[in-house]
């Protein structure tokens, strides 16, 4: 399934925060680009690196940074879907605080249940996560268009938003089970998007303006 857009609504005011962070996330894919290995060494998160109190920075740099072309074409769209309407929900400056908050929390995460991994981790799923965990309890029946492949069938369908959202953090739960259960060495880092999506789905809420909520496009 790969979400579109939101057929239910459309933001009333630009969502200026939202571009701005696709276009930071390309900037700084384009830097991975010319600066190859040493770069991405450098400014992605490594959960150990954390725990012995170094390289801080990276918690927030690595969320910036993406693996490949589909990792950040992949991400950049989800944001896309669903970051507008929750900034719009929270206004500019809280959706920033809520979306840095959110790669945080998502790093913490991964930190807690691998602490001593010398993995390096890079990407904007946790923070995007988090805006998806609050876009499921603010707008949970909007309706999402959506792609979907069913065997060799392709179509665009409508699908709430509580079932969309839902399916996906499943998905991430049972990977990260999986994941546990296997020796893993790398690979997607299941648990940033856990804890991502569960600080937006409990704390997000309180990021919103509740003037903005009531005015046209408000939360049903």
């Amino acid at each position: 399934m790969i979400p579109i857009g939101d057929a239910s609504r459309r933001p009333v005011r630009l969502p200026l925060v939202t571009i701005a962070i696709i276009l930071v996330n390309a900037l700084v894919f384009l830097l991975e680009l010319s600066g190859g290995d040493a770069f991405i060494n450098k400014w992605s998160f490594v959960p150990a690196h954390l725990v012995a109190g170094r390289n801080w920075v990276t918690i927030f740099t690595a969320m910036f940074m993406h693996a490949g072309w589909l990792h950040i074409g992949g991400n950049m769209l989800f944001l896309w879907v669903f970051g507008p309407e929750i900034e719009d929900a929270m206004g500019p400056l809280r959706y920033l605080v809520f979306y840095l908050l959110g790669g945080v929390a998502a790093s913490l995460a991964q930190t807690l249940i691998d602490p001593h991994s010398t993995i390096p981790n890079l990407g904007a799923s946790g923070a995007i996560a988090a805006v998806m965990g609050v876009f499921l309890i603010t707008y949970p029946r909007d309706q999402i268009k959506t792609v979907l492949f069913i065997g060799w069938f392709i179509g665009v369908r409508l699908i709430p938003a509580v079932l969309l959202v839902g399916v996906w953090f499943l998905i991430q739960l049972f990977n990260e089970v999986g994941a546990l259960a296997a020796t893993q060495t790398g690979g997607v880092a299941y648990m940033a998007h856990v804890g991502g999506f569960l600080f937006g789905l409990v704390l997000g809420r309180l990021f919103e303006d509740r003037a903005r909520l009531a005015g046209p496009g408000g939360a049903f």
